[in-house]
């Protein structure tokens, strides 16, 4: 018997006719949800009755709405918004906070300041934005023309040292580090929190010129870390917010190299999720045009892989190839040093630029090309657990379109083991794309056996 919708509460009916669209019963829309959940950060616990409630009108607190729309979402693989399913976030980031590449310094610090307190305030509310590439092209315009902010010392007795620049970096190390090994979904709440808590107070100063210079660059360094973590967390909308404020603050800091690098690796890689791979391709002649006196070795490769990237998913092969040609002359030089991964471009090495390429030339069809790239990424160091998923799961790929259907199983099966306690969303989906390759295939026993473990 139909249970009734309580009274003052009507039955949420959207929610029953794309759950009945998915084929997905009470028990495995919960059992989606929480898994959906686990890879956010999140400790669901819903089960059978918990969707009935839903059915009869209850509105889920926080983040749920957003969770449940992105676990039918997946099922139908289509997409579902929260409005889909009957179920309204509430109130959430402003619409215009952290899109503007403010003229002054004051403004630019306001606009991030005001981005990490709607976050905190706001957590998780906004996880199904998705804004338009338009955004990160504007913001891009302006860094591209503006003149060096002349002053961005804040006036008074200095407050702020040399001690407290070391802590934010120390802070931004120890979180990447973390990041890498266990995911976005466990560490970028404490990165918010940190700017919102902290970070935001040492900007207010008051600080030397010098000493502001330091800090604003080390404090766009964590900014864009967590615009990482964003994206890893599956939140392409509020990842660009957090691009652009990261892009500003390098621009207040002086930092033209770390500028381009946010716009060519960070917001390309964000314009390649958005499915405009122009958009990357723009973004990274952008990048290279602003920064060409103060370029690097490891700059341009970052910029030219990009730029090969969108090139790659355009289908303009020889285009590609002559952006790939610059970045193999970066691989088969002295290559990235250590000194301009740590004070210009962070995170880059031969394995990185690797794995770039290899991501070319699959998307360009070309999988024994891809394979020898993707290999060549595993090798190079010993990346953490999420990097080195990351690189498995771009193998077992590029394995799996050679026709290699074992062994690309076993390279897949290495991902999983890896992702055990990693919590992102990328390497969800890639893992999931890998699995319904081989379901299209017909491979159901193979795909079963590759799912996480708190799916079984």
């Amino acid at each position: 018997m139909a249970v009734a919708p309580r009274a003052g509460r009507e039955a949420n009916e959207r929610l029953r006719a794309v759950m009945e669209e998915a084929g997905c019963s009470n028990t495995g829309l919960a059992r989606r949800v929480n898994t959906c959940g686990a890879e956010h950060g999140l400790d669901l616990r819903y089960d059978k009755t918990s969707v009935a409630r839903w059915l009869r009108g209850q509105q889920p607190r926080g983040r749920a709405p957003a969770i449940i729309a992105e676990a039918l979402e997946r099922k139908l693989g289509r997409t579902v918004t929260v409005d889909d399913i009957g179920m309204s976030t509430g109130p959430g980031l402003a619409p215009t906070v952290g899109l503007r590449f403010e003229p002054t310094v004051a403004g630019a610090l306001q606009q991030a300041c005001a981005l990490w307190r709607s976050d905190t305030k706001y957590s998780g509310l906004v996880t199904r934005e998705r804004l338009a590439t338009s955004v990160l092209v504007q913001a891009s315009r302006d860094w591209l023309i503006a003149e060096p902010d002349p002053s961005v010392a804040v006036k008074g007795v200095p407050a702020v040292g040399p001690a407290d620049i070391e802590v934010v970096r120390a802070t931004t190390a120890a979180l990447t580090d973390l990041d890498h090994s266990f995911g976005s979904g466990h560490i970028r709440p404490v990165a918010v929190r940190y700017l919102d808590s902290v970070v935001s107070g040492l900007l207010a100063g008051p600080y030397r010129e010098s000493t502001g210079r330091l800090l604003l660059g080390a404090v766009a360094r964590l900014t864009e870390l967590t615009a990482y973590m964003t994206v890893d967390t599956g939140q392409l909308g509020l990842a660009q917010r957090y691009y652009i404020q990261a892009l500003r603050l390098a621009q207040a800091a002086d930092d033209r190299v770390f500028g381009g690098y946010v716009l060519a690796s960070g917001m390309g890689h964000v314009a390649l999720l958005l499915d405009n791979p122009g958009e990357t391709v723009q973004l990274a002649k952008v990048a290279r045009e602003g920064t060409q006196r103060r370029t690097t070795a490891t700059s341009r490769a970052v910029f030219y892989a990009a730029e090969a990237r969108g090139h790659a998913l355009l289908g303009d092969a020889g285009a590609c190839e002559k952006a790939a040609d610059q970045v193999l002359e970066a691989l088969n030089g002295d290559g990235p040093d250590a000194h301009e991964r740590q004070e210009g471009i962070p995170h880059v090495d031969r394995a990185y630029l690797a794995q770039e390429l290899a991501h070319c030339y699959q998307d360009l069809g070309r999988p024994e090309a891809a394979v020898r790239w993707a290999q060549e990424a595993l090798r190079e160091g010993a990346p953490k657990a999420r990097r080195r998923a990351l690189r498995l799961l771009l193998l077992a790929s590029v394995e799996l379109q050679l026709g290699e259907v074992e062994r690309s199983c076993g390279t897949a099966a290495q991902a999983v083991e890896v992702l055990g306690g990693v919590r992102s969303v990328q390497c969800a989906r890639r893992l999931e794309a890998f699995r319904g390759r081989l379901e299209a295939l017909g491979r159901h026993e193979e795909a079963h056996r590759l799912r996480p473990a708190d799916e079984h």
